[in-house]
């Protein structure tokens, strides 16, 4: 039997994502390289980065609670992340330069 909560908390976070996609097709913003930037397009550009930082935080709190060895290099990651997509503002870059980062920090360090 399917409990209560967890039905609850999927639909929650299955509206959520559907709103985070279709709300800013809905709104129409303004694409022009001279229009002003305003406070929606600003919250909507923050959520790929925000949402790609939080999967890695999520899924990197199991490993890291069982390997502390790997807390340096996740967070060399994280921070690389940030860095990256607040200098280019593309997150392919930034995503990309992080688990490159990760990887190299790790393997230096790890063996």
């Amino acid at each position: 039997m399917i409990d209560n909560k967890i039905l609850l908390i999927g639909l929650i976070v299955g509206t959520a994502n559907f709103l985070f996609r279709y709300l800013p097709l809905r709104l129409g913003t303004n694409r022009s390289p001279t229009a002003k930037k305003g406070k929606m397009s600003i919250i909507l550009d923050s959520i790929g980065i925000a949402s790609i930082c939080s999967l890695l935080i999520v899924s990197s709190i199991p490993d890291v609670m069982k390997e502390h060895n790997k807390f340096f290099p996740t967070l060399i990651g994280c921070l690389t992340i940030c860095l990256f997509f607040y200098k280019t503002r593309s997150i392919i870059i930034s995503t990309l330069s992080g688990a490159v980062v990760f990887g190299i920090i790790f393997k230096v360090f790890m063996n």
